[in-house]
């Protein structure tokens, strides 16, 4: 390993942020390029929390989808801008660089990928290991309070954010004061997630911020057809009426609603509509996936004519839970002394509209366990995505959700951090 030549209070990278993206940057940058003396600035007690509570305490590191084109169909925001990026690194490249380093990962029956020791610790220990081995100084409890670019030495008085005629010979130099102290750097990496106050700071020196709104979460539903049916799962499809909007996947009732991958895929993809209607709309479900009204209310004539004598409460039907098969009948006002000859056909076409376009208020949202997620951050515009740096300041990188790029739950918002992170190491190890 080279000799460091910069003091300790100066750096070549400055990284904000000591979470996924930060700690993937550093690595991959110390490894590449030895000489250079890096820091990461982590505002926290400790680093890389998102990490440790990351999918339930296990850390849902990846998915296992091996296609760019499909894999890039999983970010609501950053679709079209990560297609190249994950050409040159993604899932593949994601497990490899894991098992280069002892940490083997496993695929689960949906797709998510978790180490195989199901303990999000694997994964930070990896992290800190690495950063150890490299000499990545890592300074804790320091909030950022100002960034500022400064032009030529570090001591200069100038602070010009538009930077450099072409051609100049003086080199930027990033100046960061935290609330220990002021430090500087020729190349600053921000990967603080979404931080109002560094949004704040990145506004100020000329970035565009698109407001942040929540992106992953749960809808707050009260209504007597799911109420006492907490953890119940079902196979549905869900659309947001007067909305563009519809997934299907898992729907998981809760104690204040409605959860689950088919929820969760609404929230991410509806997350700036739904916020203007401020969480106040109307979702129709079908709890037959796709199954049409006019087929399902034939099955339920038949059902009337080969069980006339029986029950509609003995049996379930329709391959659905039984206690969300009687709420049904009751919604649709069938009693339970009732057989299914005497059912009359208004009853039974309601039931065929509640199993397969039930309408449920949706009044409130819930984050999603710990892992809360938004939309908004630097316009992607403004953003060379063959490096991640700034197309408007010079040696500035941004990697992660401090930019306007958010994905559905299932490990991606990880995946696009170490995209981010790796195309930045390469980018400042390439200069030098």
């Amino acid at each position: 390993m080279k000799e460091k030549t910069v003091s300790n209070s100066d750096f070549d990278v400055c990284i904000l942020g000591g979470g996924a993206a930060g700690f993937f940057t550093a690595i991959n940058l110390a490894k590449k390029a030895a000489h250079l003396n890096i820091a990461i600035i982590e505002r926290g007690k400790e680093v890389l929390s998102k990490v440790r509570i990351s999918g339930g305490g296990r850390c849902n590191v990846t998915h296992a989808e091996f296609v760019p084109q499909d894999l890039i169909c999983n970010y609501p925001r950053g679709e079209k801008e990560l297609l190249g990026p994950f050409h040159t690194f993604m899932t593949g490249d994601t497990i490899a660089w894991f098992e280069d380093r002892g940490v083997t990962l496993k695929i689960e029956e949906d797709g998510r990928m978790f180490p195989v020791s199901d303990s999000s610790q694997t994964i930070i220990n990896c992290f800190l290991q690495e950063a150890a081995q490299y000499g990545i100084t890592i300074l804790k409890e320091q909030l950022v309070k100002e960034v500022t670019l400064l032009q030529g030495a570090p001591d200069s008085a100038s602070h010009n954010p538009a930077f450099a005629k072409a051609g100049s010979k003086e080199i930027p130099i990033w100046q960061i004061s935290t609330s220990k102290g002021q430090m500087t750097s020729e190349n600053l990496v921000i990967t603080t997630g979404s931080n109002p106050k560094i949004w704040k700071q990145l506004q100020k020196l000329g970035h565009t911020i698109t407001p942040a709104v929540a992106s992953l979460f749960t809808f707050n539903i009260k209504d007597n057809r799911i109420e006492g049916l907490m953890g119940l799962s079902v196979e549905a499809a869900v659309s947001v009426i007067g909305l563009p909007l519809e997934s299907e996947g898992p729907l998981l009732i809760t104690h204040w609603g409605m959860s689950g991958p088919g929820i969760l895929k609404l929230s991410a993809w509806g997350a700036r509509d739904l916020n203007n209607r401020n969480y106040e709309f109307d979702i129709k479900v079908n709890w037959l996936l796709y199954q049409k009204q006019e087929d399902v209310l034939e099955q339920l004539g038949n059902l009337k004519l080969n069980h006339a004598k029986q029950s509609p409460y003995t049996y379930t039907h329709f391959n659905i839970p039984k206690r969300l098969w009687r709420k049904l009948l009751n919604a649709s006002q069938i009693k339970e002394d009732l057989k299914w000859a005497d059912i009359p056909k208004a009853k039974l076409i309601k039931l065929s509209q509640e199993l397969t376009q039930g309408v449920y208020k949706v009044k409130g949202k819930s984050t999603f366990k710990e892992e809360f997620v938004t939309a908004g951050g630097v316009d992607l515009k403004e953003i060379n995505f063959k490096n991640f740096g700034s197309k408007l300041l010079p040696n500035l990188y941004l990697a992660g959700e401090v930019l306007n790029i958010d994905a559905i739950t299932g490990g991606f918002n990880f995946q696009n951090a170490w995209t981010g992170g790796y195309h930045i190491a390469h980018a400042i190890a390439s200069k030098k």
